[in-house]
């Protein structure tokens, strides 16, 4: 037998095909039946044998004219071709897995005013649509979420728009307007057509500060004039607590129309109104890192979401804002 000592006097590697006959060759002990097995012909099979028996500098099989046997080093190494080519398989799973679109885990990050009122839609299409993602749910603020982003910590995010941060992709998916809620009896309650600068000398209760929505809320302040010294009450953590305040009589707020049924509908100490076109807005939108690896499936869950969102009170919008 040639000598199988490689450079530095190591044994050559052996390759998966040596180790694919091999171990067909140690289940069956004939030759002829581990070449059919396997879908080689005979010859090619003892072939690699062969070369694997060189490569290794070891005899892993008695041949006879009659039958074929292990050797004592044959078994050993017998059991760890198999464990070697079973972790191969596995490991074409893994990748077959993660050339398919919308299998494995997708962590999605949800800002807290989004996440009650829409994650039911998005849950019911993934299970509906995408039964073998595995989809992962972490509602954080919008600051929080974008750090996940950054670091790899979270694949994709549903939140708020435009963020301006470098190296992110915005994917839009809806405008909502917002609606005015305040306590019953307001003397803005049922209203359709409550101009923008009604917001002046109101009242006006807001979330605690790193909330986008009180962010959004102060800029449409800002847009009618309201006077900066004019006092803002901040002291809800969530929409809900916001709204009981306002139920309570402390003030109005503002809250997206996703939220508003939600929130409301079991109050009756509150009353809502609506702004005159165009009224106040957010825009909703899906935000990945740029030139991610699942772009294009990213983009494919934007489209079923757009879909599946055209029933909620919202203006779905195009991958380029239209």
């Amino acid at each position: 037998m040639a000598s199988p000592m490689g450079p530095g006097g190591r044994a050559r590697q052996p390759s998966l095909a040596q180790l694919r006959a091999f171990a067909a060759v140690a289940e069956h002990l004939h030759f002829r039946e581990a070449a059919a097995d396997i879908g080689m012909s005979q010859p090619a099979l003892s072939g690699s044998v062969s070369a694997l028996e060189e490569a290794l500098g070891v005899q892993l099989l008695e041949r006879t004219t009659r039958r074929v046997l292990l050797s004592p080093a044959g078994e050993r190494i017998a059991a760890r071709a198999r464990t070697v080519l079973e972790a191969v398989g596995d490991l074409m799973e893994e990748v077959e897995a993660a050339r398919a679109p919308f299998t494995g885990v997708l962590r999605l990050g949800v800002i807290p005013t989004v996440a009650p009122y829409l994650l039911p839609t998005v849950l019911r299409l993934v299970r509906g649509t995408y039964p073998d993602l595995d989809l992962q749910v972490h509602e954080e603020q919008t600051a929080s979420l974008l750090d996940g982003l950054a670091h790899g910590r979270l694949d994709l995010l549903l939140l708020a728009v435009p963020l301006g941060v470098p190296a992110v992709t915005e994917i839009p998916l809806f405008d909502e307007d917002f609606v005015l809620v305040a306590p019953k009896d307001h003397w803005l309650g049922g209203r359709g057509d409550i101009p923008r600068e009604a917001l002046k000398g109101l009242d006006l209760l807001l979330l605690d500060e790193g909330h986008c929505l009180r962010d959004q809320a102060l800029d449409i302040c800002r847009e009618v004039g309201r006077d900066a010294g004019t006092p803002v009450t901040t002291s809800a953590a969530g929409l809900s607590t916001l709204v009981q305040l306002v139920a309570g009589g402390l003030g109005v707020t503002l809250l997206p129309r996703t939220a508003l049924r939600v929130e409301t509908a079991r109050n009756d100490q509150l009353t809502t109104g609506y702004f005159a076109e165009p009224a106040p807005s957010r825009r909703i939108a899906l935000a990945m890192r740029t030139g991610a690896a699942r772009q294009g499936e990213f983009e494919e869950f934007a489209d079923a979401l757009r879909e599946a969102m055209g029933v909620l009170p919202v203006r779905t919008v195009g991958a380029a804002g239209e």
